[in-house]
């Protein structure tokens, strides 16, 4: 393949960019925000777990706790009636007036017991409030930290699009004038080697290999035609001469 001198030193200014280009990629997709914002949403799915746990039980508690009021109503109110039996006098069998002292004595008990575990399910759904406003006010601090990291995020993101725009125009314009099938093989060899498909040869050493050229490629490099596209024997990249290549 045949190509102009200067077409082929514009090449590595197409691979300047596109190295600019895969830097950028590369810092956008491993901006600090995006662990940071990993880690805390990890946190907040936790917290929120727990949160829901915690209101979960706050919930129950209150509905058992309305129960065993509502249990503690009714035998208050059978032992009223019964003492309001007893009191009224129209209880006059000496059987019936024990019958009814001893279930007015099991209902005392009975009303005790319920008062106790509605102390007992009270202490639980105050815990449980407690748990959950605690884990409320975690939720929110954590909350305020994502929304602070996301914004952090996107501004660094919005300012790495602008520059990859930015590049990409400038790449647009550089290869507008290189021949199609210059490019085509820059390209091809770029996906193929890294991301580097143009190196310059830099005092008899390619800079995309980082190996020098021994004496035998050196005098084939020298024989080749200005125009000839010459390559790499060691990497297969394109190899770009400059005035620096040693020659």
């Amino acid at each position: 393949m045949n190509a102009a001198p200067a077409d082929q030193i514009r090449l590595l200014d197409v691979q300047s960019l596109d190295v600019r280009l895969t830097q950028l990629a590369h810092k956008r997709s491993t901006l600090p925000e995006l662990a940071e914002l990993s880690a805390l949403e990890a946190e907040l799915t936790q917290q929120r777990d727990l949160l829901v746990a915690a209101q979960t039980e706050e919930s129950d508690t209150t509905r058992e706790q309305t129960k065993a009021e509502q249990d503690v109503d009714q035998v208050r109110q059978r032992a009223a009636r019964d003492q309001k039996r007893l009191d009224s006098g129209a209880v006059t069998s000496p059987k019936d007036l024990e019958s009814l002292q001893r279930e007015l004595a099991s209902l005392a008990k009975r009303q005790g017991d319920l008062e106790d575990i509605v102390l007992e399910v009270m202490e639980r759904r105050e815990a449980a409030q407690a748990r959950a406003a605690e884990l409320d006010g975690r939720v929110q601090a954590v909350q305020a930290k994502v929304d602070d990291a996301t914004a952090r995020r996107d501004a660094a993101c919005t300012e790495i699009d602008a520059e990859v725009e930015t590049v990409t125009k400038e790449r647009e314009l550089t290869v507008a004038d290189i021949p199609a099938d210059l490019l085509k093989l820059y390209d091809r060899l770029r996906e193929k080697h890294g991301g580097v498909g143009a190196a310059r040869l830099y005092q008899r050493r390619c800079e995309g290999c980082r190996l020098e050229l021994d004496l035998t490629e050196l005098n084939d490099v020298r024989s080749a035609a200005a125009d000839a596209v010459v390559r790499c024997e060691n990497c297969s990249r394109i190899l770009v001469r400059t005035p620096d290549s040693g020659l």
